[in-house]
């Protein structure tokens, strides 16, 4: 397999691995680990074998045409940058899976967690992974989403809960900025692709609009990785199990915005905003997370603040500008993700068999779990930047970086101060982590007693805490090649000489290394007393802390403004929110007509035909008929509305618009059906009303029949003056020379929906399976007041029926009695599947398609209904599950789009061609053909599980109904 298929199964083996992992039962709990492990280790291979691509600055793409036209591609691209990360995610990802295996308790939903980890898992690979700065985007949001699943995983607790949902509103918002800031960049270069982009570093950089492109993206990064102030949801985000705060902090989710930072230094750094703001941020947030990770009584706490304060020394040197610091924020990245998921491991270990985190209450662990104590130790030792082990040799580049120049300004003369007061607090609170936990007084109180782990749920922390060692000692022969592919990968032509010597001999960065450990020890020692009794935080700042600054945003935001702007410009009726929307879609259909030079002639009563004019006037009187019964008679208006809608199907076949018409048609039967399944679920009508309440009901109805004769005009007055002033270019004469050429169907309009413009169909298709979800969790929950609801005649018939036969099954209904009607629809049954398939097969040359084709069979099943009540919905249908035919229909849908890639060609390509079939002959054959399949399917779905929702409270309220009249028999 060549270079480019692999960078495809990389991004793709996670996600399919997370699919199976979601249907395997729930208490497979070896088999959901040996899938996610064997996922994880093969990415992890496929990765590896990538790397002599990339070890020289080589490049593997992997690219297809997505929206050309927008440049907007599916390209993937792996340097060594993106190839360091990815070995990171899978590496990291298997140990943390094989972790998992022995941490997650069997009565937990294994598979689910499994599920998310990998698609997680996926979505990362895809973000670092992007050759296009919107896929880039779209996976961004994705790591969002998943991590939200994952922090609030066990959604029973309302901590996690929410944690989630404070890390997705974060991230979330920085996400939308991000991609703003995207498009400016976008815009700027005249390319989305990344290749593009990070030539373009002059261009972007004097340009007028890249302040806020470099604002717009610093928010998503910034809030990604937690920097301040955006620290918060971070620590709150701990409630989730520890091996997905292992995995978020160490190799993914914090790390993608450092990864942004690195990855876009090229073309926006060196700038003073760049400097300051990426500066400035970066020093806070490493001070004030040391500062705060020493005064946490929680271990994954304490775990988390480092993590903040790691981040803000990565985002720090990435500020400086200087290629060296770059390299060293790279170097760092690596380091931090190996003794950070260490240091997690360990302390998951500690709450699975101590049973607690609380340092308070853990001593002597030592004595209890020897070989655990030690890693965890080491680690410790990794991330306070003790000699011979990884952690100093970033540090001590990250020292000689601070002493350098960078810009003539207060914050480059103080950086060495901070960087040697947040390194003496990092030492402080990991001799803390050691000294707390694992020596001491043996522990008491504790729910269990403490002891070694299963060795394989150890050896994930074994082997980090190995890389810890190894790379320390001997970092030339392990990390140096790895490590020069990805610093060349983002530095190019400008990367420099460098060391990664152990011993640099006595200077300047040594002694802060010495002091920042003695000092570290000398403050722990002191500070020593106070931390086993304080509370979880700092003194006197702990309202700076975390989710009282989230929760103080809220209550600002959500409740006090959001509350003003309800009161001031909301209601809870519907009439007037549509009244308002119509009315601004009104006024913005009417600007063209005040700034374009509209001169439309009027029509003459010459140019009319009486028979138009006269069906015409049919649909008006229906129309106006409906306004007025809808007030004394539901079903009346409905019926005039039906009317209308025959109106509208004749005008259509008037105009020699026979597709439409038949769309129309069909969809008239389907609404009608529906809406008057739903009029009983309607509040009843008020009949008696006092004199002011009458005076308002009528105001009423005259504003709203008044902004309809206003729109129905303009509309009207739109249409005619498209229709009567001839343009000169159309893109009509293009569809009409190319639909049979190259989409090979005659039907024009067809060929348009399924293949010119089938990105549009697909994006509608979408939209209508997401507004049926919403209707079905909204119908399936309504339980209207017996006594505000309007019950039609054929319900009261209904009711009397139940009344009078109680003792009848509770499926059985009055449509039992009506054996003519129901005979006849269910016979109707097999023509309609039949006429459903005519209209399908022949919707390329001729009027049909797979629209009108799904709503025609939709009309079957609603027949059945009216036939054998609900009975037949609850018996029959679920046969034919709807949210199946609308997934299959998607998934049909996009597999089409996707097919055209195989060949080369932009997503949603129409191939066509002509099929020579014995006995038959030359029989024309588009690929479109399986894409309105989709379309098909998705209608059905959606018309029956609406049909499903409307039946469902029928089905209740009937239950309810014989329920009470047995009772009170037997009562009697």
């Amino acid at each position: 397999m060549n270079d480019e298929n692999l960078i495809l199964l990389l991004l793709l083996l996670p996600f399919f691995g997370s699919t199976f992992a979601a249907i395997l039962p729930t208490n497979a709990r070896n088999a959901e680990a040996w899938l996610s492990g064997s996922i994880a280790i093969v990415a992890f291979a496929t990765a590896a074998s990538l790397y002599p691509t990339v070890v020289d600055g080589g490049i593997v793409r992997y690219t297809l045409e997505w929206l050309p036209e927008l440049g907007l591609n599916f390209m993937l691209r792996i340097d060594g940058f993106a190839w360091m990360f990815s070995m990171l995610i899978t590496g990291i990802g298997f140990l943390i899976v094989l972790y998992a295996r022995y941490y997650m308790s069997p009565k937990d939903p294994v598979p689910r967690f499994f599920s998310f980890l990998l698609a997680f898992m996926g979505a990362m690979q895809g973000m670092v992974i992007s050759g296009n700065l919107i896929l880039l985007a779209i996976f961004w949001e994705l790591t969002s989403i998943f991590s939200f699943l994952l922090i609030g995983y066990w959604h029973h607790n309302a901590i996690a809960r929410d944690g989630a949902r404070m890390a997705l509103i974060i991230t979330g918002i920085g996400g939308l900025c991000l991609l703003v800031g995207l498009l400016i960049i976008g815009h700027i270069v005249g390319s989305y692709d990344l290749d593009v982009v990070l030539a373009a570093g002059d261009k972007i950089r004097e340009h007028e609009l890249y302040v806020p492109a470099l604002l717009f993206i610093l928010l998503g990064a910034l809030t990604k990785s937690a920097q301040f102030p955006f620290h918060f949801w971070l620590p709150n985000a701990m409630a989730a199990p520890t091996p997905v705060s292992a995995y978020l902090h160490s190799a993914t989710m914090v790390k993608a915005g450092v990864f942004l930072l690195a990855r876009l230094w090229p073309v926006l750094s060196g700038t003073d905003e760049w400097f300051f703001i990426v500066g400035l941020t970066g020093m806070s947030t490493l001070l004030l997370g040391a500062y705060f990770a020493i005064f946490q009584q929680d271990l994954k706490g304490l775990l988390a603040y480092s993590t903040i304060s790691h981040l803000g020394l990565i985002t720090t040197l990435l500020s400086l500008g200087s290629p060296l610091a770059a390299g060293a924020a790279i170097f760092h990245m690596i380091n931090h993700a190996t003794f950070k998921a260490s240091l997690f491991m360990a302390a998951g270990i500690i709450d699975h068999e101590a049973g607690t985190r609380d340092m308070r209450k853990l001593s002597g662990l030592f004595s209890f779990m020897p070989i655990t104590a030690t890693l965890a130790m080491v680690a410790s030792a990794a991330m306070a930047g003790v000699p011979l082990l990884n952690g100093f040799l970033s540090k001590e580049m990250f020292f000689a970086e601070s002493l350098e120049e960078h810009s003539d300004s207060i914050l480059d003369g103080v950086l060495p101060y901070v960087a040697t007061i947040a390194s003496v607090f990092a030492v402080t609170y990991s001799v803390r982590f050691i000294h707390t936990v694992f020596f001491g007084p043996k522990p008491t109180g504790l729910s269990r007693e403490p002891h070694e782990p299963p060795h394989w749920m150890r050896l994930p922390i074994e082997f980090l805490v190995l890389a810890c060692l190894i790379v320390g000692i001997i970092p030339s022969l392990t990390i140096g090649p790895f490590l020069h592919a990805a610093v060349v990968s983002v530095l190019s032509e400008r990367t420099p000489e460098y060391s990664l010597a152990v011993w640099h001999g006595f200077n300047t960065p040594l002694i802060m290394s010495v002091t920042a450990l003695a000092g570290g020890v000398l403050l722990y020692l002191v500070l020593r007393n106070y931390l086993t009794r304080c509370q979880d935080g700092p003194p006197g700042i702990r309202n700076f802390m975390g989710q009282r600054i989230f929760e103080r945003f809220l209550v600002t935001v959500s409740w006090r403004w959001a509350r003003w702007m309800e009161e001031s410009f909301g209601t809870r009726r519907l009439q007037p929110q549509l009244c308002l929307v119509v009315f601004i879609a009104f006024i913005a259909g009417l600007w063209p007509f005040f700034t374009l030079d509209f001169n439309p002639s009027l029509p003459t009563l010459a140019k009319i035909d009486p028979v138009f004019a006269a069906i015409w006037a049919i649909g008006i009187v229906c129309a106006l008929g409906a306004a007025n019964m809808a007030k004394y008679h539901r079903m009346a208006a409905l019926i005039l509305m039906g009317g209308v809608g025959l109106v509208t199907c004749i005008t259509f076949v008037w105009f020699s618009a026979p597709d439409l018409a038949v769309t129309q048609l069909l969809v008239e039967i389907v609404t009608t059906v529906l809406i008057l399944l739903g009029l009983r679920w309607l509040p009843k009508r008020r009949e008696e009303m006092d004199n002011s309440t009458a005076l308002r009901t009528r105001m009423r109805r005259y504003r709203d029949f008044s902004l309809a004769v206003v729109c129905g005009s303009g509309m009207a007055m739109l249409a005619y003056v498209m229709m009567t002033n001839p343009l000169p270019d159309t893109i009509a004469d293009f569809f009409l020379e190319r639909a049979y050429v190259e989409g090979g169907g005659t039907n024009v309009v067809n060929v348009i929906l399924v293949d010119f413009r089938g990105f549009d169909t697909f994006g509608e298709i979408t939209v209508l399976g997401i507004v049926t979800l919403t209707v079905f969790a909204l119908l399936r929950r309504f339980r209207p007041a017996p006594d505000s609801i309007e019950i039609p005649e054929q319900q009261r018939i209904q009711n009397a029926f139940d009344d009078a036969h109680p003792d009848r099954k509770v499926n059985e209904t009055v449509h039992d009695y009506l054996m003519v009607p129901s005979v006849i629809m269910q016979w109707m049954f097999p023509f309609i599947v039949l006429l459903a398939a005519y209209l399908f097969l022949r919707g390329h040359d001729l009027p049909g398609g797979g629209f009108a084709a799904g709503i025609a069979m939709a009309i079957g099943f609603l027949l059945q209904y009216l036939a054998g009540g609900a009975r037949w919905v609850e018996d029959r249908l679920p046969i034919l599950p709807p949210l199946r035919w609308i997934a299959i229909g998607l998934i049909l849908a996009a597999l089409t789009g996707m097919g055209s890639w195989i060949f080369g060609f932009p997503f949603l390509t129409t191939y066509f061609q002509y099929l020579d079939i014995p006995l038959i002959g030359k029989v024309p054959i588009a690929s479109a053909l399986f894409f309105d399949l989709g379309v098909f399917s998705l209608v059905v779905g959606a018309t029956a599980l609406i049909l499903i929702s409307l039946a469902h409270q029928s089905i209740r309220s009937h239950r309810v109904r014989v329920t009470e009249a047995v009772k009170i028999e037997e009562d009697n």
